[in-house]
């Protein structure tokens, strides 16, 4: 059996507060929800998670605060197999929360309050660096300062290291840290955010990513929702589709398709063959509630294909 490929990832972690409803609330009006749920989330950790579940080997760099969440979401990464050994939890911060609203369609609106994940400092990057040595590929996203995810490309690139960036939420981001990237995964807002270009199709989708290339970003992957995602690299260029499904809630699907594009890449697939069985984790998750709770596992990506 050949090696689990070594992935780390930095980044947030949270504790999601989900209710869902028929409808969102409009502004000053209140609505009675359905179902409450208390599950662990946050982009880094989700990453983190989906990355195990579908065979990495996983190291994860954060920090939690010393509350109730912190310590359930510490516990549950070591349970789903993630090395923990790089988190810190700080006193008197709150850990990271997120209040979910999930819609009848399975639409979502997100408020995110940091707490410790805003604490994450490139001097925690230096303190470890023994993270670094190990890893095969570096995932990151932007729920953690700017300064600390610049400071893991420069570390990256330094050792050699292949760097994916998720770019969410979406921010500005200088060429310089652009100019380092293997490889970048916006989806179709954060694509319009970033390069002033509406993604809507192929067509657009080709000239977004023209714009990070010509930044020098190595490939480009624009993730498109039901429609799948659009790759540029230099053997392919287009929309690989996904399979249609009915969408429960879309919570982590674009966390499930980064962990799972990191662990891909990892193993040596092409990137075509990576994207595929990225989407093919993104639709099974859409069809569950939540954010963890809905990342598969690697069994369920080998069923899947099996009855689709």
């Amino acid at each position: 059996m050949s090696p689990k490929p070594k992935i780390l990832v930095i980044g947030s972690a949270n504790m999601d507060m989900v209710i869902q409803s028929d409808h969102f609330p409009a502004p000053g009006e209140t609505i009675i929800g359905g179902d409450f749920s208390l599950i662990p989330g946050g982009k880094g950790a989700n990453q983190a998670v989906a990355a195990s579940r579908l065979g990495g080997e996983v190291c994860f760099i954060s920090k939690l605060g010393q509350d109730i969440f912190g310590q359930q979401n510490l516990l549950n990464y070591q349970k789903e197999g993630v090395d923990t050994q790089y988190i810190s939890q700080i006193p008197d911060v709150p850990s990271g929360v997120a209040l979910i609203n999930v819609d009848k369609s399975g639409e979502n609106t997100i408020i995110v309050a940091p707490g410790a994940n805003h604490q994450l400092l490139p001097k925690d990057l230096e303190t470890n660096k023994a993270a670094f040595e190990k890893a095969d590929m570096i995932l990151l996203q932007l729920e953690i300062p700017l300064e600390t995810v610049n400071e893991a490309v420069n570390l990256g690139r330094k050792m050699d290291i292949p760097i994916i960036l998720n770019p969410a939420p979406a921010a500005q981001l200088p060429d310089e840290l652009l100019s380092q990237l293997f490889l970048i995964s916006p989806n179709e807002t954060e694509a319009e955010f970033l390069t002033g270009i509406k993604v809507h199709d192929g067509a657009s989708a080709k000239k977004a990513a023209e714009y990070f290339l010509k930044k020098g970003v190595q490939h480009v992957i624009i993730t498109m929702g039901a429609s799948g995602a659009y790759l540029h690299t230099n053997t392919f260029e287009g929309i690989l589709p996904t399979e249609k499904v009915s969408a429960k809630d879309t919570t982590a699907a674009g966390d499930t398709f980064n962990g799972a594009l990191a662990v891909a890449l990892g193993e040596g697939k092409t990137i075509k063959e990576a994207v595929n069985f990225a989407l093919r984790a993104a639709t099974i998750s859409v069809q569950k509630l939540g954010a963890q709770s809905s990342i598969p596992h690697l069994n369920e990506l080998d069923s899947f294909k099996r009855v689709h």
